[in-house]
């Protein structure tokens, strides 16, 4: 993959100087919705092909370099997707807590692509993972900070991860298949 990376922490600065009333997750969940379900624009233009009304993002690299970030890890062939959430050194509720915000993200992302193919023209386990999305979304999570706690976020963000990938391969119009055939075949719970 070719993008630079970005960190959560430096997405969240850049919003925060701009004064942005958006956070990190939210914002590469949107971008990642859009993308995965067919939605086209640039890395010039996807702040308002995503309706944001980020006028002093358009000159920010931040924002490029998020969209290349985003875009190469959904066409990654060794399938390196991951959501852009805070670190391990951030406390569990509120890694969590970024985590409805970035699934939150994701479906109005997804919506805003416009994709012909949601509802009933996609697969029951694509169907099962937009739900699954949502019911995240509408969450909201208790933890005690212990490692089942730490387990069970993992595993979430794990089934995020892989029905992200899914969702791309079957909702984006771009190369025809990006995931082995193993891995669109698994169920995913």
């Amino acid at each position: 993959m070719s993008a630079a990376p970005i960190s959560y922490r430096e997405l969240s600065a850049t919003l925060g100087r701009l004064q942005v009333g958006i956070n990190a997750s939210d914002l590469h969940g949107s971008l990642t919705g859009y993308l995965c379900a067919g939605g086209t624009t640039t890395a010039e233009e996807w702040i308002d092909a995503l309706g944001f009304d980020l006028a002093a993002a358009r000159d920010d690299e931040v924002f490029a370099q998020l969209y290349r970030l985003c875009r190469g890890q959904l066409d990654d062939a060794e399938l390196g997707f991951e959501p852009l959430l805070p670190g391990d050194e951030v406390a569990l509720a509120t890694r969590a807590e970024a985590l409805v915000d970035w699934c939150r993200g994701f479906l109005g992302g997804v919506g805003l692509a416009g994709s012909g193919r949601l509802g009933d023209g996609m697969s029951t386990d694509a169907r099962e993972i937009v739900q699954d999305f949502g019911n995240i979304a509408a969450s909201s999570f208790s933890y005690g900070g212990g490692e089942e706690d730490e387990a069970a976020l993992a595993e979430v963000l794990e089934f995020v991860r892989v029905g992200v990938l899914l969702l791309s391969a079957e909702l984006d119009p771009g190369p025809p298949s990006r995931l082995p055939a193993a891995a669109t075949s698994r169920r995913l719970h």
